[in-house]
């Protein structure tokens, strides 16, 4: 059962995980894949249902027994104590009531996630966990089916992804991949085509990409402001691009992401 731990101080070492910790710390801690910190009560049941195990809860005032209604009978510490110490420990408000130490789950492999895939978002070097987040909201909201990020993509566990996707990386299925070499390979054997989002001179207009879109599409977008690599262009089938009016060249990564989406998406 889960068991309500009234703090005092600061010096119970458990508390460690909430303790000022960067997400590249949290990331080296606590165990074979390491953790993330999920906010709120939503965020903490959205982990919950995909399997997602916690390591503690940390709560405030209602949300204590909330917590402890939600993990029933997992065997788990909610810390609880006042807002003035839990802010010492932290460094900032708990607005959302709880916070939790999760342990990361392992990824899985690419080709299990094309396996019962038609359609995957690629994010090669998206550095900004703010877009990411948002981009995952939209692919669980419009329906692709997976992510799949490149080595120096935002992390989609960082505590600022998994607060802007309302808790949608929890759900939505993602993995890492590796160079352009060997994504392009494995995509081809899962019988997808590429369709890289970019502004060059032989690109098709997105409405006429997506009235006779292949059966299986993988969505390439980058990052902000230099956009997609020459390896990620050369990899693609198709360049695609959705029309600007005005004299705008481009729509921020996170719009254009659910543009696409909304286009090439299928019942």
């Amino acid at each position: 059962m889960a068991h309500l731990v009234r703090i005092e101080n600061l010096d119970d070492p458990r508390l460690g995980d909430y303790a000022h910790l960067t997400d590249v710390a949290l990331k080296k801690s606590g165990g074979e894949h390491g953790l993330y910190l999920a906010e709120s009560l939503l965020v903490l049941e959205r982990a919950l249902r995909a399997g997602h195990e916690p390591r503690s809860v940390l709560a405030l005032g209602s949300s204590v027994d909330d917590a402890m209604a939600l993990l029933h009978d997992r065997d788990v510490p909610v810390f609880a104590g006042a807002p003035e110490l839990l802010e010492q420990l932290t460094g900032y408000l708990l607005h959302r009531g709880l916070i939790a130490s999760m342990h990361r789950p392992p990824l899985p492999s690419v080709a299990s996630l094309l396996a019962s895939s038609r359609r995957v978002v690629v994010l090669e070097n998206v550095v900004d966990p703010t877009n990411v987040g948002a981009i995952f909201r939209s692919v669980a909201a419009i329906g692709a089916d997976a992510v799949l990020v490149t080595p120096r993509c935002s992390d989609p566990y960082y505590r600022r992804a998994i607060r802007v996707s309302m808790g949608t990386v929890l759900q939505v299925p993602w993995t890492r991949l590796g160079d352009w070499a060997s994504t392009r390979s494995v995509l081809a054997a899962s019988g997808f085509h590429i369709a890289a989002l970019a502004l060059s001179d032989d690109a098709v207009a997105l409405r006429d990409y997506a009235a006779s879109a292949p059966e299986k599409v993988a969505l390439v977008l980058g990052t902000e402001g230099d956009g997609l690599t020459p390896e990620a262009i050369a990899a693609a089938d198709t360049i695609v691009q959705i029309p600007m009016r005005h004299g705008i060249d481009s729509l921020n990564v996170a719009a254009a992401a659910a543009v696409a989406m909304y286009a090439l998406s299928v019942g």
